[in-house]
């Protein structure tokens, strides 16, 4: 059975996929085959006839096994607003049954493990009644934290923290990104995150603009995940 990660962040835009890719490619390297799952993605674009999302694009592209697009990402949606949104508007509710269906048949492959991408931040609503994190809770998923170092990125990486491990959920690791270029007193801020949050450090990514570097991993250190 493989292991299988939940990567969420404390915000929007924070680099979960830059980190999740990172993970993977990490995870490659150290001889484990790998796959990427986006249950639900938002800001999609029409690619031969399928609506296909970029973030979940770049998970099926670091994969170690080659599968229909569907099955790295379910619930695909147009408009780039938050998917229980998008989902009301496509008349296409996110069944919390079927995300699971869908890792499950990743569990079935020979993949050892399975990163699986989030949306949004921990409490992102997926219909009227739940979150992706209710999900997240029933799968039982440890959880990787990706921290966007920018202003209020303390407060925001504390109170999601309390928030998965109310949920009851084990913090396997997280990650700092440098998303503000020009944080003010960034190592302070980073100091004090490190200082603070009681779980795994597995690597500190630094500001790196636009460029998509293939040498992004060597900032992750994927031993922690190892067991």
């Amino acid at each position: 059975m493989a292991n299988t990660f939940f990567v969420t962040g404390t915000d929007t835009e924070v680099g979960k996929t830059l980190v999740t890719r990172a993970l993977m490619q990490a995870a490659s390297e150290a001889g484990r085959k790998v796959l990427g799952y986006k249950p639900v993605a938002s800001g999609c674009e029409l690619i031969d006839g399928e609506l296909k999302n970029s973030d979940a694009l770049t998970l099926q592209a670091n994969s170690s096994i080659v599968l229909p697009y569907a099955m790295h990402n379910p619930y695909a949606f147009a408009p780039a607003i938050a998917p229980h949104i998008a989902a009301a508007q496509a008349n296409e509710p996110i069944n919390m049954a079927h995300i699971g269906e869908g890792l499950a048949r990743l569990k079935e492959t020979a993949a050892d493990w399975i990163f699986v991408e989030g949306a949004g931040g921990w409490r992102l609503p997926i219909n009227e009644q739940q979150y992706l994190s209710d999900w997240v809770k029933k799968e039982h998923l440890p959880v990787i934290l990706v921290v966007g170092a920018r202003l209020g990125c303390i407060n925001h990486a504390l109170l999601t923290l309390d928030a998965i491990r109310h949920d009851g959920l084990v913090v396997a690791g997280w990650v700092l990104n440098q998303v503000d270029p020009d944080m003010s007193h960034y190592q302070a801020n980073a100091d004090a995150l490190k200082q603070r949050i009681k779980a795994p450090f597995l690597g500190e990514i630094p500001w790196l603009g636009d460029e998509a570097s293939d040498s992004v991993h060597n900032f992750i250190d994927i031993a922690p995940l190892i067991k």
